[in-house]
């Protein structure tokens, strides 16, 4: 696992790029160069806290006002092709 340290103001111009190395390990978000937060996955984060990690019906049932809500997902008919490469010239 790897650790990444970002400042203030380069977690602010690309958070995106400490969301790609948060998920390779923690970041820490520095104030005048002393670490001040850290960003994980959500994964590492339930482990951490001795959690286990909630499913998506989880999530859904645990929704305020969610009860008695029918939902029947619909079936799809997918057809998988082959892919078609071009050469390049």
């Amino acid at each position: 696992m790897s650790l990444f340290t970002y400042s203030s103001r380069e977690f602010t111009r690309d958070v995106s790029a400490a969301k790609r190395a948060a998920e390779k390990g923690p970041v820490f978000i520095t104030d005048r160069g002393r670490p001040a937060y850290a960003l994980l996955r959500i994964e590492d984060y339930y482990k951490l806290q001795g959690q286990p990690t909630e499913s998506l019906l989880e999530v859904m049932n645990a929704i305020p006002g969610g009860e008695g809500i029918e939902f029947e997902a619909p079936n799809l008919q997918l057809q998988i092709q082959p892919a078609q490469l071009l050469q390049a010239d």
